[in-house]
């Protein structure tokens, strides 16, 4: 099977954990060499973040289960990039 590379995930979680330690955990995974959270939007109750995750081989599986430990949830898989390395999106005439 082909190694994913990098996944770009919506993820809704709670307030708690903050952000900086939600992080952190999903970085602990086997799998993942870097983790970028972005606050997209924030709510009463809740925060919606869009994780940037890289590595060799990311294991979908145990990130969306550390996401779940949590009390987040993966909303979508918004981008992917698997294979030897990572191909950048290139700029079309739309964009």
């Amino acid at each position: 099977m082909v190694a994913t590379r990098r996944l770009v995930i919506d993820v809704l979680k709670p307030y708690e954990p903050p952000t900086l330690a939600f992080t952190q955990q999903v970085a602990e995974a086997d799998s993942v060499a870097g983790v970028n959270a972005t606050l997209i939007e924030l709510d009463k109750k809740v925060q919606n973040l869009k994780l940037t995750i890289e590595g060799e081989a990311i294991d979908y599986d145990a990130v969306e289960a550390i996401v779940e430990d949590l009390g987040g949830t993966i909303h979508s898989v918004d981008q992917v990039a698997c294979g030897e390395y990572i191909v950048e999106d290139a700029p079309t005439p739309q964009d």
